[in-house]
């Protein structure tokens, strides 16, 4: 009863699954027309599907010449600037939460796509490098709090998904937000007035990831039932998952 979008926001190539983005209010044209996108949104809408964006507010494309990156002649304008600003994983900018001109650009962006092309909700991508200084390069998260909170934690960050999560349920209170995160962050689904992010589900990272290596590594005959299980019900208490198969992470 629901379906969710990759790729719709206007982005540098194809090899990038939609992630550079390079125009945030403009549907990519190789799939067609602003037009032919709401119909196909009111389709769905009309069999009783529920609509949800593919969001790519962690990272922008690093093209200065049809992106947003130097707009102003400065690697500064809407991102940090220096290394701080430039994702060594994906190349890639950064945004900077505490400025209001980015803060303004991002949530009219959200409101954007909620309002005019009447999505019903988002997952927002690659939630978990924005959560950390480290983009959480290098890490293994356990579970421990001390993971979390502490100095590696990037508390602009955060403040701009409650925020985004705040306006996105005030505006519609049926929408649905999907966190993509694979650390394992606490307070993710909780809600903004209880102090978390606002999320209503995590995506079940782990789940493809498990499936796929049993696939390729391992016999019918030797899977691990208790491990399968543990995979399946590993979440935090009262914490909203969407659990899946398979994505382009494994295809």
């Amino acid at each position: 009863n629901c379906v969710q979008l990759m790729a719709i926001a206007e982005h540098a190539h194809y090899g990038c699954f939609g992630y550079h983005v390079t125009s945030f209010f403009a549907p990519a044209s190789r799939q067609g027309t602003p037009e032919e996108l709401k119909l196909m949104v009111d389709t769905a809408h009309g069999l009783g599907i529920i609509v949800l964006m593919d969001l790519v507010h962690a990272h922008a494309s690093s093209n200065s010449m049809d992106g947003i990156a130097q707009m102003d002649g400065t690697d500064h304008c809407y991102t940090h600037g220096g290394p701080k600003g430039h994702h060594s994983e994906w190349d890639s900018k950064i945004f900077h939460y505490t400025k209001y001109e980015v803060l303004r650009f991002l949530l009219s962006n959200v409101k954007w796509w909620l309002e005019e092309y009447k999505f019903d909700g988002f997952r927002f991508d690659g939630i978990t490098s924005m959560l950390y200084h480290s983009h959480g390069i290098g890490k293994g998260y356990t579970g421990g709090y001390h993971e979390y909170f502490g100095p590696d934690a990037d508390i602009e960050s955060h403040i701009y998904l409650m925020l985004a999560n705040d306006l996105i349920h005030s505006l519609c209170p049926s929408a649905v937000t999907v966190g993509e995160d694979v650390s394992g962050m606490p307070t993710l689904c909780r809600p903004v007035e209880d102090g978390g992010f606002g999320f209503d589900y995590r995506l079940a990272m782990a789940i493809p990831d498990m499936f796929i290596k049993l696939l390729k590594e391992g016999t019918d005959d030797s899977w691990d039932m208790g491990h399968i299980t543990h995979t399946l019900t590993n979440r935090r208490w009262k914490e909203g998952v969407v659990a899946y198969a398979e994505s382009h992470d494994q295809a």
